[in-house]
């Protein structure tokens, strides 16, 4: 196991290089511009396969064409997104609408997409916009938003004998504990085989210190794995968890789809996962049989007093490909589905629109007292300052190899501890550091 994850990590950096190489110059019609008129046939690329095959998405572009008739829509569906697109975006043939990847760093936007205009100018309707935003201009609006947390079953809790939410990670431990004890679910499944779970926990990034500026703060700090912060809480929680034998008996025949009937039905207690899956968990309770009603969210275990924070952040970002042929229609795409489609009202997610609503099922956090916050814009200078330490350094912070490795280590599938795997990742992330203040 240790050498795959060594190879996963090379295969990471390779990506990262050729993505830097690129340079993805539009040319072409000067009329073709995201003001011209909206016209022609566009594809848009997601990661959603599921609203692809059931046909949601044609139902989003039944009403779009209603408005915009001169306008074909196809779609796209991809399975591992983030590693297919990265790969096609070396090429010129990556649709008109895209799903950003996250390995695309914030000073890489302009090589492969249309600005949008200055983000100063999107600032008072949209929610998330510093984050598709690079020297002032914007490169992509958020499908919508996320609070993040963990997902729990209310009735494995109530089985187990979990009658309060852990709001620490020892509370967290002894839950997970009871679940083990009392029950016959899985406690927390992390989704080892498939990967890109492991990267969701990342997203709480701020919320245990209560640091709406921690993206930079760990940028540029020379040992973030030590105890007090955010990534080592975040990191620190995955490791018990599997070194006291809570997760899934065999990591490697995870598999995503059926997690999903599993923990609707009731066979698993926790898995950590952005509020964008709470609609996927209940709609899979149902066909299950089961209750949605005992599909719960609970921010992350940690408090501040007594205080819980939560991040609330921007989903995937769809952007103008600089290559289309159609950027009036791509550009028309991306406000009406954000806008227009009920997208984020059917999926539950947090609107990207200020004037909206926050959705009912964040109700449970609400009723916590739990307070969201939004990770605050990178200063000038500093907007990709995360992703090239993240590069340099060969961790992938929103990927799956280190943490793979993380659970190898805990399980006992590769050498070493914790501790003296986080010294391996604060030795290479201060070199990082170091060269990227240059």
């Amino acid at each position: 196991m240790a050498k795959k994850a060594v190879a996963g990590i090379a295969l990471f950096a390779a990506a990262a290089m050729v993505l830097s190489g690129c340079a993805g110059g539009a040319g072409g019609d000067p009329d073709n511009t995201i003001d011209g008129e909206v016209k022609g046939s566009i594809t848009v690329l997601t990661n959603r396969t599921d609203l692809v095959s059931d046909g949601t998405f044609d139902s989003y572009a039944e009403a779009f064409t209603k408005k915009h008739p001169g306008v074909k829509v196809k779609f796209e569906g991809i399975n591992d997104y983030e590693n297919a697109v990265k790969t096609r975006l070396n090429g010129n043939k990556y649709g008109d609408v895209l799903a950003i990847p996250s390995a695309v760093k914030p000073s890489q936007f302009a090589q492969f997409f249309e600005p949008l205009g200055k983000t100063s100018d999107f600032a008072d309707k949209y929610r998330y916009t510093p984050k598709h935003s690079y020297d002032g201009q914007q490169y992509a609006i958020a499908s919508g938003g996320n609070a993040n947390g963990v997902l729990y079953n209310k009735k494995v809790f109530e089985e187990a004998g979990v009658t309060e939410l852990p709001t620490s990670a020892d509370e967290w431990l002894a839950a997970l504990q009871k679940i083990k004890d009392n029950t016959d679910a899985i406690p927390l499944y992390t989704n080892y085989k498939d990967g890109w779970p492991l990267s969701q926990g990342m997203n709480n990034l701020g919320a245990i210190t209560n640091d709406p500026d921690a993206a930079v703060a760990m940028a540029e700090s020379t040992a973030p794995w030590t105890e007090g912060t955010d990534v080592y809480a975040i990191d620190s929680l995955l490791f018990d968890s599997v070194e006291a034998g809570l997760i899934e008996p065999d990591p490697l025949t995870t598999d995503w789809e059926t997690s999903k009937t599993e923990f609707g039905s009731g066979k698993i207690g926790t898995m950590v996962l952005g509020s964008w899956a709470i609609s996927q968990m209940q709609a899979a309770a149902e066909q299950a049989g089961a209750s949605p009603a005992d599909i719960g969210y609970m921010a992350w275990p940690s408090n501040i007093d007594g205080k819980q924070y939560a991040t609330n952040d921007g989903d995937y970002g769809y952007g103008v490909s600089k290559h289309s042929a159609n950027k009036a229609a791509a550009w028309a795409w991306i406000q009406f589905f954000t806008e227009e489609s009920g997208y984020t009202e059917a999926q539950g997610m947090v609107s990207t629109l200020k004037s909206a609503d926050l959705p009912d099922n964040l109700s449970d956090m609400a009723d916590a007292g739990v307070e969201l916050i939004e990770p605050a814009a990178a200063p000038e200078g500093k907007e990709s300052l995360l992703s090239d330490t993240s590069n340099d350094a060969q961790i992938d912070l929103y990927g799956q190899v280190y943490r793979q490795k993380l659970v190898d280590i805990a399980r006992g599938a590769a050498d070493g501890d914790k501790n003296s795997y986080f010294d391996e990742l604060n030795t290479r992330w201060a070199a990082a550091v170091e060269k990227n203040k240059n």
